[in-house]
């Protein structure tokens, strides 16, 4: 939640009396969404004075102000947080965990990211010569699948997940082009080298990473994916879905851009796939060794 996320992040600036606040705010939030400025006070131990300056200090009128932008983040955000896998969980405990996790995690990277910087790597990727997607281990099947997006756009794009291919590719570009680089740690150092080589040749570097790493300060845009690093596991399965997210906001934006024709050039595409589905519901059902015998 970003309220609370906010509390434990200004913690340290706030009075001693007013951590005691902000300690209590963080360990029983459901419960104080019901009660009332004396009760909260008294449990903290601290005076109705100090909650009401708590809740100034991260810029509320008051504590009914504060109050409710904490219920209302409750309410939208209940149960979705990191899971840690446990040997005595059933399958329908750790599906519930990972969809719960999921969930949380769309929902905390959909607020952290910044229009301004969306609308930069699209303005970016719009007017390119050419795209290439570089990533490599979890992220190279999200590159594989950027490819496959902004070929249907008639934007030439390539993905490459074998360093020598992308040292290659980084050597050959110019400023018209934009590379985009996926990683979910930010500090691959295959994917840095060839980077480094790609600001050389002036062509746009866009990285999908955590902040505050080496390859954000490398990316002339940086779109972050900042996740709890606590749980190896769960960051691992919600990033790569994270990535695939951003792909299609950042493909979809694209498409705006190009115009009306890119949306004929889908229809098209959808069209002349027909051919390749089969959509007769009537044809009998064959066993495997029926069909032996025909061969």
């Amino acid at each position: 939640m970003n309220l609370l996320k906010s509390i434990s992040e200004a913690r340290h600036l706030l009075r001693k009396s007013e951590q005691k606040v902000a300690d209590f705010v963080l360990a029983r939030p459901n419960d104080v969404i019901h009660m009332r400025i004396v009760d909260l006070a008294t449990e903290a131990q601290v005076s109705e004075p100090t909650v009401v300056r708590f809740c100034r200090a991260l810029n509320y009128d008051g504590f009914q102000d504060f109050k409710l932008t904490l219920a209302q983040g409750l309410a939208s955000n209940t149960s979705f947080e990191q899971f840690s896998l446990d040997t005595r969980d059933t399958v329908l405990e750790f599906k519930q965990k990972i969809f719960d996790s999921m969930i949380g995690n769309l929902m905390n990277i959909k607020e952290q990211l910044d229009t301004a910087t969306l609308e930069a790597a699209i303005n970016a990727l719009a007017k390119a010569s050419r795209v290439e997607f570089y990533g490599f281990g979890a992220s190279a099947p999200v590159c594989n699948d950027a490819e496959h997006k902004f070929h249907r756009l008639k934007v030439r794009a390539a993905s490459y997940s074998d360093p020598h291919m992308q040292t290659i590719s980084a050597v050959s570009l110019d400023k018209t082009d934009v590379v985009v680089a996926i990683s979910q740690t930010g500090r691959t150092k295959d994917l840095l080298h060839t980077v480094t080589l790609v600001r050389e040749t002036g062509a746009t570097v866009i990285a999908l990473c955590p902040s505050n790493t080496p390859l954000a300060d490398l990316a002339d845009i940086s779109i972050h994916i900042d996740l709890e690093e606590d749980k190896d596991l769960s960051a691992l399965m919600s990033s790569r879905v994270l990535q695939l997210v951003i792909i299609d906001v950042l493909a979809v934006g694209v498409a705006i851009k190009l115009g009306p024709g890119v949306i004929d050039q889908l229809k098209t595409i959808k069209r002349s796939l027909r051919s390749l589905r089969q959509n007769d519901k009537r044809l009998p059902f064959r066993r495997i060794d029926e069909l032996d015998k025909d061969a």
